[in-house]
């Protein structure tokens, strides 16, 4: 049974049906109440309306009792807990997000965001399956079922997100998905990334969604494409029931009209809700199929920014009436994810999380309670975290091959040329889709340099020391002067991108990580200048997310003082290998035009 004493970690938790009986006799008074709330306001998310008045009782981790007088279920031994006055919320409901993003370990997340009123996530580790395959995921679902709030794991789909354009580390297969789907903590499908595989019909993708349907759980969606004619209603009968890929009022409205649920998101890099939620705001559509999430957020907006009572202030100040924006935040995720008799709303039966808070408007996360827990205070964590052991095997995964050269980084123009038009990778700022540019770059002695603008870019081959690089050019970034940045963390293959002005910084940027065992390293005028270290897996640290939040600083920090000064610039660099988003993209295989979905060269033809 769960216990109520603050300051140590959630027992093992109980089902309804072995919490059936207490909470039966609690409602009736026949037995006391572990807790019981007064003298705030219930918001209510399943009719919309603030109960001013009404009492909580709490048993076996759940809500027993919600009503105008709770008198009846307090005993000797209850804990009372005055309101005083404030608002009474359901914990928030981050409905897709991937924990590895955080450059944090599940319970690191976990430490993280419960003082900011999350106390349920969905989360995707299709990050770790690139690295790590069925094994990674397995490590992720086992480190997160040990948490005091509720972490729901989705077998990752997608790996490789794209077939035949990027190799990684490990492939996930129908078999996997199906033995996945029988472990506890799995709540469905990850985001369907391949949605062109989807379209055409590809027999892996329907097997893997069939098998999840078969399975009664929930496909997620990921449909990254402006189409909104036959190939996203192809997509749609395929199978996933959400998508987070919209970024404009009329994919919204697309989804929600086809039965699926439109999820609007703002991470640390994406700023999609505002363009959205006019949809409701503006054009009056239900709201009961929308739901906010985050996607993506690194450490530093975690600890500095705040989780999902970010999101649902930032719906707030966009016109949203506060209680829609709570009910996209709580019931109707757990609605989607078939849970709402479970969780998601202050109802008898269901999961005792609750958020109380003085200010519907502003959200001031004041106390917050996790399966009937006290977990956080003003901002201060109560409960422990367990940690996952984590294997050596899981700490070593970045293999070069060998020592990388400053001539590793070279591309090579075709013979008597001084100059040639080369293929760019475009970043646009705070959006996840890039531009396909075209510049006319110098030849040096045989070799296409960089200039201005546009910096080199290279994808180093880091799974199984093969030595390869694919070299390509990048603009929009800002830097100048000689740098190099390196990262580990490169969706979705998680090869290692490095990006520079200076080959011999790029080699040595991409060396230091092999040195370190992966992470983030930021060099300027032939020095290293940041370093964030993730061993396990090159992506995560099990370090506390305010120490990984002051590396992850320091930086950004570096970054700017490279001549960046893109908002949250290390998530666009992160993404540079994500070869189902348009429209150009780098891999291990090469340079991808997403909009075709095909190999395409660096260089121009008429170079």
């Amino acid at each position: 049974m769960t216990t109520f004493t603050s300051g140590t970690a959630a027992a093992p938790f109980s089902t309804w049906a072995e919490s059936a009986s207490r909470l039966v006799s609690v409602a009736a008074g026949r037995q006391p109440a572990d807790c019981v709330i007064r003298g705030g306001k219930v918001v209510n998310v399943q009719s919309r309306e603030v109960l001013d008045g009404w009492e909580v009782a709490v048993a076996a981790g759940r809500f027993a009792y919600v009503g105008l007088d709770a008198a009846h279920t307090i005993g000797a031994e209850t804990e009372v807990i005055d309101a005083d006055g404030r608002y009474i919320i359901p914990g928030f409901c981050d409905g897709h997000m991937h924990i590895e993003s955080g450059m944090l370990t599940p319970a690191e997340f976990c430490a993280a965001v419960m003082p900011h009123g999350t106390t349920t996530i969905f989360t995707d580790p299709h990050e770790i399956a690139n690295v790590l395959g069925l094994e990674g995921v397995r490590m992720m679902h086992d480190e997160a079922l040990m948490q005091p709030m509720n972490v729901f794991t989705q077998m990752p789909s997608c790996a490789p997100s794209a077939p035949g354009l990027e190799t990684t580390g490990f492939e996930i297969s129908p078999a996997d998905v199906v033995e996945a789907m029988a472990w506890p903590g799995i709540i469905g499908l990850g985001e369907m990334m391949n949605f062109p595989g989807v379209i055409n019909g590809d027999p892996k993708m329907l097997a893997e969604i069939a098998e999840t349907m078969r399975a009664g759980k929930t496909v997620g969606g990921h449909y990254a494409s402006p189409d909104l004619g036959t190939a996203f209603h192809a997509y749609v009968a395929g199978g996933p029931a959400d998508d987070h890929e919209g970024t404009a009022e009329a994919d919204a409205i697309a989804r929600v009209r086809q039965g699926m649920r439109a999820m609007l998101r703002l991470g640390s890099a994406w700023y999609d809700v505002e363009s959205q939620i006019t949809a409701i705001t503006e054009k009056g559509l239900d709201p009961r199929n929308f739901i906010l999430c985050t996607d993506d957020c690194h450490s530093g907006t975690l600890v500095n920014d705040g989780h999902m009572n970010r999101v649902v202030r930032h719906a707030i100040d966009c016109g949203c009436d506060p209680l829609v924006a709570l009910q996209m935040a709580t019931i109707n995720t757990a609605g989607h994810f078939g849970l709402e008799r479970e969780l998601g709303s202050i109802a008898p039966g269901r999961r005792a999380d609750m958020i109380l808070s003085s200010d519907l408007y502003s959200l001031p996360i004041e106390t917050v309670f996790a399966r009937g827990v006290r977990v956080a205070t003003d901002g201060q964590r109560l409960v422990d975290c367990p940690h996952y052991d984590w294997p050596q095997s899981a700490r070593e995964t970045v293999r070069l091959g060998k020592t990388l050269q400053a001539k590793d980084f070279s591309i090579a123009a075709p013979a008597g040329a001084n100059a040639v038009r080369a293929r760019v990778i475009g970043v646009v700022e705070n959006q996840a889709p890039t531009r396909a540019l075209s510049f006319e770059l110098p030849v040096t002695e045989g070799r296409v340099q960089a200039t201005g603008e546009v910096c080199q870019i290279a994808l180093v081959e880091r799974h199984r020391a093969t030595g390869g690089l694919t070299n390509g050019f990048v603009s929009g970034f800002g830097y100048q002067g000689s740098m190099a940045i390196a990262s580990t963390v490169a969706h979705d293959s998680h090869h290692m991108i490095v990006v520079g002005t200076d080959r011999d910084m790029m080699a040595a940027a991409a060396n230091r990580l092999g040195e370190v065992g992966g992470g983030v390293t930021v060099w300027k005028d032939g020095a290293e200048i940041a370093l964030v270290e993730l061993p396990i897996a090159g992506l995560m640290s099990d370090r506390p997310a305010h120490e990984v939040a002051e590396k992850a600083q320091a930086m950004v920090d570096a970054m700017a003082a490279c001549g960046c000064s893109l908002n949250n610039a290390f998530m666009q660099h992160s993404l540079l290998a994500l070869v189902v988003i348009p429209e150009l993209r780098i891999s291990d295989l090469g340079l991808v035009d997403v909009t075709r979905f095909e190999i395409t060269d660096v260089l121009e033809e008429n170079s």
